[in-house]
């Protein structure tokens, strides 16, 4: 016998059909690398720091200056300390410390328009950065000797090189932080912490790249991975 289905179209199942795939987009997880993470060896030890709302990397100096190419060549040209804070954003609005309700057209600008530029933040300090901020928002992170190598290449080719070396971009008066072209861009669909989830994973550890929305998630990125490395207790 013949059936017909009148009064249902395909809509209901298109909409299911995205609904899906956006939950799938959004609980995927990058996989981390075995053979980077976690370290096997004496390792080196970085530190993740959240300001509530943006992400950075602590990464001490020397072992970046002991590298060759663009990024060690940027650091040592960076003013005295003994750690760098890396970090990514927009060109104009990371830059800029202005009170957060005067940026607020700009921020717009920098959420919704496509192709805004984008910088490095290379800023050395002489304090520990376990001195930065409170211990609830740090997480120390010990990678191996491949992984720190494999994130600071991640770092260094995100940098604008096409005349050969990195190129600053900006600077603040009075501010030892130097911002460097980036070739990325900006925008809602690609943010400061989508930027340093990539540079985890890129250190081999699983991440979940679309949900990297907010710094809480770049934190839970570290803290999901220890988690799982930690040896089994009786």
């Amino acid at each position: 016998m013949r059936r017909r289905f009148e009064g249902y179209g395909l809509g209901p199942l298109v909409a299911a059909m995205a609904l899906g795939a956006a939950a799938a987009l959004w609980t995927w997880t990058a996989p981390g690398d075995p053979a980077l993470w976690p370290a096997t060896d004496a390792g080196v030890e970085v530190q993740v720091l959240d300001n509530g709302f943006h992400t950075d990397l602590a990464v001490p100096r020397a072992l970046l200056e002991a590298r060759t190419g663009p990024l060690a060549e940027a650091v040592r040209g960076l003013p005295p300390g003994d750690w760098i804070l890396i970090g990514w954003g927009d060109a104009r609005f990371y830059v800029d410390q202005s009170p957060m309700t005067d940026r607020l057209p700009d921020g717009a600008r920098a959420f919704f328009r496509p192709g805004n530029a984008s910088v490095i933040m290379l800023d050395p300090t002489r304090r520990d950065p376990r001195e930065l901020v409170a211990a609830d928002r740090r997480r120390a992170l010990r990678l191996s000797a491949a992984g720190f190598e494999a994130m600071a290449d991640h770092i260094e080719a995100s940098l604008d090189l096409r005349h050969g070396r990195a190129r600053i971009a900006a600077a603040r008066a009075g501010d030892d932080a130097r911002f460097f072209a980036s070739h990325e861009h900006f925008w809602i669909g690609r943010l400061c912490n989508h930027w340093s989830a990539g540079v985890l994973n890129a250190a081999g550890l699983p991440a979940r790249p679309l949900r990297a929305v907010t710094s809480s998630e770049v934190m839970a990125t570290v803290e999901r991975a220890q988690l799982d490395t930690e040896a089994p207790r009786d």
